[in-house]
């Protein structure tokens, strides 16, 4: 077992509202539909993805013995609990919308995390689900680093979701770290995780936002395309050297510096920013959030 290891004063579960209009499209970043649909097929995973971690958390926790790893683990399974929830409610509405593609995908999904849980070992899970979450970190970084050409033109709500899911995810980053380093802490296992997982989850974010361009008619058009690997470049080109320093035996989450943007989110929280599940989308550059005028 680990030696005491020091929380994070700031994690919260957040109650959050987001007021989805209701003409709201898939498309809800017009300007990039491709980018709407990477986010859509994303979100499709979060209700079965989060319980599974979940679950491996609450069997890790009955093995943990660090008073202040038990508050941790808590925290975050009443923060990815408020995620998977607030996940359902967007997808519901992507499902609404008539797109065939969206409950073969969930059940897709579905399917693959219950085999995990039932088949794999332990050791694997708890590597998977650390692996996920030093994912999560970096896609965090990067979306709140180009969240003014990602989501300015985009719904403010659904906007809102994203950058306050990952707000989150860089909140509970040392979460699952802590918890794979006192039961395991084998780096094979740690990297075999974060690449099982990248692999599996981008894979099937790839399946579910190429069918549902394709529903849309776009998917073989050669300006969408063209749309998407640009975009996907973009990606890559932030999400590679954030990856690449996980790979490095002494990586540690606590290392990473949390974005001045981020620090001032929770911040508007814990100051009273009941508004936040609105950010206006035409303010996203400023330092701090700035909630939409009542």
């Amino acid at each position: 077992m680990a030696d005491s290891i020091r929380g994070d004063p700031r994690m919260t579960v957040r109650r959050m509202r987001f007021p989805y209009p209701e003409s709201l499209k898939a498309w809800w970043n017009p300007a990039r539909p491709e980018f709407s649909h990477i986010v859509n097929a994303a979100s499709l995973a979060m209700p079965y993805l989060e319980p599974y971690l979940i679950e491996t958390m609450r069997q890790a926790r009955a093995k943990i013995v660090d008073a202040q790893l038990l508050k941790d683990v808590d925290l975050y399974i009443g923060q990815e609990s408020t995620h998977f929830r607030q996940h359902q409610q967007f997808n519901k509405r992507l499902a609404d919308l008539g797109y065939r593609t969206v409950p073969a995908h969930e059940a897709t999904v579905k399917a693959d995390y219950e085999a995990f849980a039932r088949s794999r070992s332990f050791t694997f899970n708890v590597a998977y689900a650390e692996g996920f979450e030093a994912m999560a970190l970096t896609i965090g970084h990067m979306l709140v680093e180009d969240r003014a050409f990602l989501f300015r033109d985009g719904d403010a709500a659904v906007s809102s979701l994203v950058l306050w899911h990952f707000v989150e995810e860089i909140e509970h980053k040392c979460a699952t770290y802590d918890v794979f380093k006192a039961l395991d802490g084998r780096y094979v296992w740690r990297i075999y995780g974060l690449l099982y997982a990248m692999i599996h989850i981008m894979a099937r974010t790839r399946q579910g936002y190429r069918a549902m361009l394709i529903e849309d008619g776009i998917w073989f058009t050669w300006r969408s395309r063209l749309a998407l690997y640009r975009l996907l470049v973009r990606i890559f080109a932030k999400l590679t050297p954030r990856l690449m320093r996980i790979l490095k035996p002494s990586y540690d989450p606590r290392e990473v510096p949390d974005p001045p943007w981020v620090l001032a989110w929770w911040r508007l929280y814990r100051d009273g920013g009941d508004r936040l599940g609105e950010l206006d989308m035409g303010k996203l550059a400023e330092p701090a959030p700035v909630p939409r005028a009542a």
